[in-house]
């Protein structure tokens, strides 16, 4: 999926880390929503700004795969 974000069983119960570290990607992208910069998440993680930009392409592939079903219009 990403060559920087990698899943197994052995490292954080099998969630999506940043390769090589044991950072998960929510972590990233909640800090990111938390309003941290990239080089606070840098600093404060020990990433590049490349594994920051991979967490967030990871989370578009994960949105873009889903499934969206129209709602049924509500009687006024």
């Amino acid at each position: 999926m990403n060559e920087r974000i990698v899943m197994d069983p052995q490292v954080q119960h099998g969630k999506p880390v940043i390769r090589d570290t044991r950072v998960p990607v929510a972590r990233v992208l909640g800090g990111l929503a938390g309003g941290m910069s990239f080089d606070e998440i840098c600093r404060e993680y020990d990433l590049a700004p490349e594994d920051i930009r991979a967490a967030i392409r990871y989370a578009e592939e994960l949105v873009e795969q889903e499934a969206h079903y129209p709602l049924p219009a509500c009687p006024a």
